[in-house]
């Protein structure tokens, strides 16, 4: 076949410069200088803009450009991902940064102390314009500490105003020193990582802890309940090499648990995470951490560098362990939406098939686990998994930590028999109510698990899989345990204020990439921002909420909303059917 007329074939070029604003050399340097140590790698990009927003207090566009060019990114990628994280501050390029910015939590259980009043005070008397400013935050992950507030670095629980002005007149407004946690030498002391040496050695054998774990019924408890030791197999039977990624960005609204144990006793978790990539055959480690835990960021970061310095076993034969810092994103605690951001995105989840056990950090089959599961690896396999499953009540095995915040006398981390109802909770365990409080309603499972009237304070507080047969389950009444985050309301609060709390929570959290979730979260603040709600309408927006959000954040969003209607309806003035 003869051609005709062929046309000339375009030679495409790579381009000298990156599109976009082309960065001052003064840029450039500025950049070069923040970021000195940090390897110049694309997944790295979180990482460097916590250096650039630490040290500048803000992210400029030249900056941003500069870095765009450093980490051979386009510049929208780079601005894609710095809008996307709440702490991150975008100027102007001329604009004053504040040098601190004071984050007041406002969530559910600082709302119950008067966290918006601590807010407004806050303002009033410490915000200056190009020097301090105040904003309100979502749960910063010390509600038993309530009301809570970070002053640049300081974590600061049962703030005050005073407190907080004269910690920024101090210019206090560093990380914390954690005297109390439990060093990497003591820790050795005390036999730890002796299980690391007895499995590298063939002392013990990594089929014996898998059948430990097995026995134990061990459950992931940051929030979905998956058998451990099923996702052990899983991933043991994927081919390598395969990686990990550890989830400590706890960003339920009254979950504080797992930041309460990093920061008594690392260690733990860690042996629990050396066991687990020694038995699975783990080759990488990524430790994501919420960016709320300043201190425990910095300890973690010094035991790390303990651990590597004298490693109880050779260097090489333990894997790669990498402390990845969370920006303030509540859906990164979705293990898909983690993945995402470790890899240096937007933490938006991923569509599922395929599972994270198949296809996980940089397409490789991953293990995740939250810190609490880890936690108890160590001592499952010295103990036994039957001595782990022996606890329980209601027909239920195990042992939980759950974060108890709101009306109680006692506040914090307990831990309880898996099992075990409200109530019992609340009275043998939290010290009781307040004194003048009654129990009116909680909150099983934080922001997410809906809300129940005290009369179903009997309910057993866990997972639904497994319950005995016929037992009353969370599930029977529209709720779940998630994350053990009980939040304690009292006859002086009102159930569809906490509700109204949590919607606007889950508004400002969601990453906005399905509209069900986008709109939906937004549509129903302002719903039942309102004296009247539209019971027709509401239906319609949860049944599509809950069916169409591509991840559990917009399908668990309508729970608290739904809960009021069905156990508090003399809260709420209403027209439309039921």
């Amino acid at each position: 076949m003869q051609i005709v007329n062929p046309q000339p074939i375009a030679i495409v070029r790579p381009r000298a410069t990156a599109k976009g604003r082309t960065p001052a050399p003064e840029a450039r340097l500025r950049v070069a200088a923040l970021c000195e140590g940090l390897e110049p790698r694309r997944d790295l990009l979180i990482e460097h803009l916590h250096r650039l927003q630490d040290l500048e207090q803000g992210l400029r566009p030249s900056h941003l450009a500069a870095l765009a060019e450093r980490l051979r990114l386009s510049q929208a990628e780079v601005f894609e991902v710095a809008s996307f994280y709440h702490h991150f501050r975008l100027l102007e390029e001329d604009e004053a940064a504040p040098a601190v910015t004071v984050r007041v939590c406002t969530s559910a259980s600082c709302a119950l102390v008067g966290g918006q009043d601590l807010h407004r005070s806050l303002q009033e008397r410490c915000a200056v314009p190009g020097r301090v400013a105040v904003v309100e935050a979502p749960c910063i992950g010390r509600c038993h500490q309530a009301p809570a507030v970070c002053a640049g670095q300081h974590e600061m629980g049962h703030a005050t105003a005073s407190r907080v002005q004269a910690a920024l007149e101090a210019g206090d407004t560093g990380p914390r020193a954690l005297p109390d946690a439990i060093a990497y030498a003591a820790y050795r002391q005390q036999g730890g990582y002796r299980l690391v040496q007895d499995l590298h050695s063939g002392v013990r054998s990594a089929e014996s802890v898998m059948q430990e774990l097995a026995a134990s019924g061990l459950r992931g408890l940051g929030g979905a309940g998956f058998p451990s030791g099923r996702k052990w197999e899983l991933v043991r039977a994927q081919a390598a090499p395969r990686h990990m990624v550890v989830n400590i960005d706890e960003g339920e609204v009254g979950t504080f648990k797992d930041g309460a144990l990093l920061s008594a006793d690392p260690h733990r978790m860690l042996e629990g995470l050396l066991l687990a990539a020694q038995v699975v055959g783990i080759s990488k480690v990524w430790i994501y951490l919420r960016d709320e835990y300043h201190a425990a960021r910095v300890m973690l970061e010094r035991e790390l560098a303990a651990l590597r310095a004298d490693p109880p076993i050779p260097l090489e034969a333990l894997p790669q362990l990498e402390l990845r810092r969370g920006a303030g994103a509540y859906i990164c605690g979705e293990e898909s939406a983690l993945i995402e951001s470790v890899e240096g995105k937007r933490g938006m989840p991923r569509l599922r098939p395929p599972y994270v056990a198949q296809v996980g950090v940089f397409g490789r089959p991953t293990l995740a686990h939250n810190l609490e599961t880890l936690y108890w690896i160590r001592e499952i396999a010295e103990r036994g998994g039957a001595w782990f499953a022996s606890h329980g009540r209601r027909g239920r095995s195990g042992l939980r930590r759950f974060s108890v915040s709101g009306r109680v006398a006692r506040p914090g981390v307990h831990l309880a028999p898996a099992g075990i109802s409200a109530r019992e909770l609340i009275d043998e365990y939290a010290g009781g109510m307040l004194e003048g409080h009654e129990l009116y309603a909680y909150l099983p499972g934080g922001a997410s698990g809906g809300i129940l009237p005290a009369q179903l304070a009997h309910l057993p507080l866990d997972f639904d899989g497994g319950a005995p047969s016929g037992q009353e389950t969370l599930a029977n009444h529209g709720c779940f345990v998630g994350s053990m985050a009980v939040v304690v309301l009292s006859q002086q609060d009102r159930a569809r204020d906490t509700a109204l709390n949590l919607m606007r929570f889950f508004e400002h959290e969601s990453c906005g990439q399905c509209t069900p979730c986008r709109e939906g979260t937004g549509q129903a603040a302002q719903l039942m921002a309102q004296p009247v709600w539209d019971l027709a309408l509401m239906d319609d927006l949860s049944f599509v909420m809950r069916e169409a959000s591509i991840c559990g954040l917009g399908q668990a969003a309508p729970n608290p909303m739904d809960a009021v209607r069905r156990f508090f309806p003399h809260e709420v003035q209403s027209h439309g059917p039921r």
